[in-house]
């Protein structure tokens, strides 16, 4: 059984969760980005997912963080 409070909502490359991060931002929802590219370089590994990012929100804000997250990527794609 999971019990993580944050569950992923998006990834993408840096530029896109930018975008993203921020219009969450802008709601009051406070990402967390995570980035496995980015920390194994910084442990000395190299990494096949380099500019791989995922967008993670908590639980409580999973259904206006995804209404977001969908307005978003529908814009980019147009």
């Amino acid at each position: 059984m999971d019990t993580s409070e944050f569950v992923k909502v998006y990834g993408g490359n840096f530029i896109l969760v930018t975008r993203v991060k921020a219009e969450l931002e802008a709601a009051g929802i406070i990402p967390i980005i995570k980035d496995e590219g980015e920390s194994q370089r910084l442990a000395g590994y190299g990494s096949i997912n380099q500019g791989f990012q995922e967008v993670f929100v908590n639980n409580e804000e999973l259904n206006k963080a995804l209404e977001i997250v969908n307005r978003v990527v529908s814009e980019m794609q147009a």
